[in-house]
């Protein structure tokens, strides 16, 4: 299963303003959240310009069409894809006309229940030309404002209708629509700087123009951002807040800060903790850059042991945890990560990587690290083991495809060739992000998820994967 994606959105109080500039470099620091495709709708006062394109967001917009798209309010969208294929048609902003005029919609996370509401869009004649949820969305809020025309009830009665995991920025002509879902599964954040609004997935994109962080976006919050902003709330009662803690575990960048949690604290935490859970004599702490450098080095802090470097990586290549195939993962490890040959020979080390889904990666990994002749390997892992799949948009695979859902550490240990094999614990975890374990979706380590699943959990994984 491959959709985590990152989203920007800016209004501009000054009429003159393009926003497009400012929205590709939010973009441009999100890039981690999704290296298929990238997109930027806005609109002028008349007219709703998008372009998008496939790969990285510098490659999509090399070509002076940042500069063409003209308007004081825009979205901007960066994916990679569960839901829909790698194709253009499927990157985003999704774009349409409706009876209101022009909507475009840039959209983070999974809508389980997203087959039938297709379905059942369609035996009512909309036509689709794409496989997104977006596209989904998008026809069902044209279909609500034909029955009621202010955009606020059509989004709260469509989001009424929605299973799973969404933050999205919607524009709708000049007007800027932002939505959390009531779970607040998937992390959203609302920022200013001088005449401009701002809302992103992580606060990353707000440093990187320059703005401040504001506040989170509540979960079950729409706010409309125009000359002013204002908030709304959907009907959130008897729902359960249900963060995803992989955001703090993998997807985030560490310097964002996300529901007023320091990432980077987060990441020192679990280090600190998998020392305590799982000490090790070895001469050398070492990370599997990039994601657990600062997991590493909290558990060198702790240990006392030197931080060092084993392995460099290859930063023009995607995360191999976003490959589409399991050959292309497989290659992209040996093309991302070079042993450094003169640290690791004859040493035992401590190596640090944040989580294990397949198993195949780690697997290369490690012998690409035996070959260099290292003495011992001690693996640590930042989360516990994953044994089911994530239905909200993180690409974990199914459960066959999940080594820790079928084997045991022990066999995973044997089977990774490691000396030693720690997982962090469940409880540890919890305490090293510092939210309540009732408000944190934890599906993928407990199987215990806070919406119902597909109804057809096969059919789900054939057309996601």
């Amino acid at each position: 299963m491959q959709d985590k994606c990152g989203i920007v959105g800016i209004y501009s109080h000054n009429d003159s303003k393009n926003v497009a500039s400012p929205i590709y470099f939010g973009l441009y620091a999100l890039q981690h959240r999704g290296q298929e495709s990238a997109g930027i709708s806005t609109h002028n006062g008349q007219d709703l310009n998008t372009y998008r394109g496939m790969g990285l967001v510098c490659d999509v917009f090399n070509n002076g069409k940042v500069d063409e798209l003209e308007g004081q309010v825009g979205i901007g969208h960066v994916r990679y894809s569960t839901t829909g294929s790698s194709l253009l048609e499927n990157s985003q902003p999704f774009f349409s006309e409706f009876q209101g005029g022009n909507i475009a919609i840039a959209h983070n996370g999974d809508i389980i229940n997203s087959m039938e509401l297709r379905q059942e869009l369609k035996a009512q004649g909309h036509q689709f030309r794409s496989t997104t949820d977006s596209e989904v969305i998008c026809h069902m809020l044209s279909r609500e404002y034909i029955k009621n025309q202010d955009m606020i009830e059509c989004i709260k009665a469509v989001t009424r209708q929605l299973i799973g995991s969404y933050s999205m920025v919607v524009l709708v002509n000049c007007d800027l629509y932002v939505v959390r879902d009531p779970l607040g599964m998937k992390p959203l954040a609302l920022g200013q700087k001088e005449d401009l609004n701002m809302v992103a997935s992580e606060t990353v994109a707000f440093d990187v123009i320059g703005a401040k962080l504001l506040r989170d976006v509540e979960p079950g919050e729409i706010i409309l951002l125009n000359d002013k902003i204002t908030s709304y709330k959907m009907d959130t009662s008897g729902i359960k807040r249900a963060h995803c803690m992989f955001e703090y575990v993998y997807f985030a960048r560490p310097d964002s800060i996300i529901d007023q949690r320091d990432v980077y604290q987060v990441r020192l935490n679990i280090g600190k903790a998998l020392h305590q859970e799982f000490p090790a004599k070895a001469d050398v702490v070492m990370p599997v850059p990039d994601s657990a450098i600062t997991a590493a080095i909290g558990y060198s802090r702790a240990s006392g042991l030197p931080y060092g470097e084993g392995l460099i990586k290859n930063r023009y290549i995607g995360r191999t945890f976003i490959m589409p195939t399991q050959g292309e993962r497989e290659t992209s490890v040996k093309l991302k990560m070079n042993p450094i040959i003169s640290e690791l020979e004859g040493k035992s080390i401590v190596l640090l990587d944040d989580s294990i889904v397949r198993g195949t990666t780690s697997k290369s990994l490690i012998d690409v690290l035996k070959q260099t002749g290292v003495k011992e390997i001690h693996l640590r892992i930042g989360c516990p083991p994953i044994i089911s799949p994530c239905y909200y948009g993180v690409a974990m695979a199914t459960k066959k495809e999940l080594i820790a859902a079928n084997h045991s550490v022990q066999e995973i240990k044997e089977s990774l060739g490691v000396d030693s094999l720690g997982y962090l614990s469940l409880e540890s975890l919890i305490k090293c992000i510092g939210i309540d374990k009732e408000q944190l979706c934890a599906g993928c380590l407990d199987g215990e998820y806070p919406t119902e699943l597909p109804r057809d959990l096969e059919l789900y994984e054939s057309c996601r994967c």
